[in-house]
């Protein structure tokens, strides 16, 4: 599988921010154009999708097989119709200004049984190459053109269903019998669910006003080799329908504002910094005057680390930060409970067959709940309520005071769980699978201590080590881990604002170059305190079937030892000349 930029990594958690300060978008003056509403379709334009694609579908059931084979026992249709307008710019000129739209389509076909079908456990098959294949682009329009897109991809989807079925039923005379044997497709009941519209909301000529003006002012900071500012919009329309009767109409709609700025130290070591806030209702945005202040907070800390001393690898107690907790948990513990790791016998399966055992500290819970739509005022980004494959979004328990409890589930089962929790996830047109949505790790009240107790502690555990000091990881951008069998069973993180506590003085200095890694259940059984405040990270995490939006909520813990190693990356010269705005 291919996740993010690295491969056969499992995961990789793209970076957001918690939004301290909440507040309305700046109003437009009296010379600009009230905010510009871009309708999606109405109530009836709706229903003629869902009556086009369920026409296709209905014909494909009744008369869809090859000569001599079997036609599909199941189909699903999804097509989501993607709006965004974008618009960018750096040092106070635009650099994109945008308005895309765009549908895709995706088509599922099953042959066989729910028991024993084309999915699940089956070699990829992306070597088998036709002389044509259908585009998952499809027309705007209803009507024939759209039937006819759907004609292909699901003849498309059958020859491949029919052939990767045959091939499954053949490697069973080499494979040993399974002691238990567990069925390919969960049975879940139909569904039938419009979602309101959502309109996107903006203002096109302050959106360009205030990138250029917040953009503009960072020319006064030489060092900055780069720095650029994105505001955009963007709204889904999802249509689902499939064979057993489910009709699913919903709209996602996600506002984006994001500042990043490059420099390079005297040692040339490149730093990064960036600034991602969040939300499904513009009114939820932070006010211009909270980003441009968040921008300038951002090219301090970029200011500070250039000058901050390179520490070497380091191994000790360490105190993270919410979003730090956040993205630990999320790559050493959230990829390995999704329900399809559980079964691939390419993966390590770190947390097969041990429900009902203690596997964390067991003042430690960690459950996922797509319905949880804001935290602290704060919107979450990994908020839904069906999943890719029409499934009813639900709280999925997991672990309980450090006991396994259960999984993330798609209608992929696994050994003693025949049914999904609405976690089959997706990006564009990917085969949905079991993935994360809004993490949230709680401790126990009695386990819980003030952020000034659990600094006090630290100093405490890093004086009983003997170490010199101890460290505070403050930001993250983000984290990648590998889950597969054959390699090592490891997460990393890269930190981005990491501080060194001496251990005599208490006095905090920041430092830089290093980057967070560890192997899951050694590092998160570490852990012996929490924080009573929690902080919230929204990003985007990548894996097998794609990018999708998910947010983590987590308090701050004290873990006893930590592992830090020494970034890899080239050191380069800084430019020869100045800027040309340099004064």
């Amino acid at each position: 599988m291919s996740a993010g930029l690295m491969g056969r990594v499992s995961g990789r958690l793209l970076a957001g921010m918690m939004v301290a300060m909440v507040g309305c978008a700046a109003a437009p003056t009296a010379s600009e154009p009230a905010t510009v509403v871009l309708t999606g379709p109405n109530g009836s334009e709706r229903e003629e999708v869902v009556s086009t694609l369920s026409a296709e579908l209905d014909r494909s059931m009744e008369r869809l097989r090859l000569d001599d084979y079997e036609g599909p026992y199941f189909l699903s249709y999804q097509l989501k119709d993607d709006e965004s307008v974008t618009i960018g710019g750096k040092f106070g000129a635009l650099t994109t200004d945008s308005h895309s739209r765009q549908r895709y389509a995706y088509v599922e076909s099953r042959v066989g049984s729910y028991g024993f079908d084309n999915f699940a456990n089956i070699d990829a098959e992306s070597y088998r190459m036709a002389n044509f294949r259908a585009d998952r682009v499809v027309p705007l329009d209803d009507g024939d053109a759209l039937r006819g897109a759907l004609w292909l991809l699901t003849d498309e989807t059958y020859k491949k269903a029919l052939s990767d079925y045959l091939t499954k039923r053949g490697g069973a005379v080499y494979e040993a019998q399974e002691e238990v044997e567990v069925p390919s497709f969960s049975r879940e009941d139909a569904v039938s669910h419009r979602g309101p519209a959502k309109p996107l909301e903006l203002d096109e000529v302050a959106w360009r006003e205030q990138v250029r003006r917040i953009t503009g002012e960072l020319k006064e900071h030489t060092f900055l080799l780069d720095a650029s500012m994105e505001v955009s919009a963007q709204r889904v329309v999802r249509y689902l329908v499939n064979s057993e009767g489910s009709e699913v109409v919903d709209e996602q709609r996600l506002y984006t504002i994001q500042a990043q700025a490059y420099t390079r130290a005297d040692d040339g070591m490149l730093l990064e910094n960036s600034r991602l806030f969040y939300a499904r209702d513009l009114h939820a945005l932070p006010s211009w005057e909270v980003v441009e202040s968040a921008v300038a907070e951002m090219i301090e800390e970029l200011r500070l680390l250039r000058e901050a001393e390179v520490i070497d690898p380091y191994t000790g107690p360490a105190i993270l930060a919410p979003e730090a907790t956040g993205v630990l948990f999320h790559e050493a513990v959230g990829h390995r409970l999704e329900g399809e790791r559980q079964r691939d016998e390419q993966e390590g399966r770190t947390f097969q067959g041990r429900v009902g055992k203690v596997v964390l500290p067991e003042f430690i819970s960690v459950y996922d709940d797509p319905l949880l739509s804001e935290v602290d005022g704060v919107q979450l980004n990994g908020y839904y309520t069906h999943d890719d494959e029409g499934v009813p979004a639900q709280r999925a328990e997991l672990i309980e005071e450090g006991v396994l409890r259960g999984f993330l589930m798609s209608r992929t089962p696994i050994e003693g769980v025949d049914s999904s929790n609405g976690h089959g996830r997706a990006q564009g047109v990917n085969v949905p699978r079991a993935r994360m949505a809004n993490l949230v790790v709680e401790a126990t009240e009695e386990a819980q201590v003030s952020f000034e107790e659990l600094r006090q502690r630290l100093l405490d555990e890093v004086r009983r080590q003997g170490k010199p000091f101890g460290l505070l990881i403050q930001d993250i951008t983000g984290g990648s881990t590998n889950t597969l069998g054959y390699g090592y069973q490891a997460f990393k993180g890269v930190p981005r604002m990491i501080y060194r506590i001496d251990a005599e003085t208490g006095e905090q200095e920041l430092v830089r170059g290093v980057e967070l890694v560890g192997t899951p259940l050694s590092s998160i059984n570490k852990i012996v305190a929490a924080s009573q405040e929690t902080g919230i990270f929204n990003g985007y995490c990548g894996a097998e079937s794609g990018y999708v939006p998910v947010s983590t909520v987590a308090p701050a813990i004290l873990t006893t030892e930590i592992e830090l190693q020494r970034t890899q990356q080239a050191r380069e010269r800084r430019p020869i000349l100045s800027p040309p705005w340099a004064p």
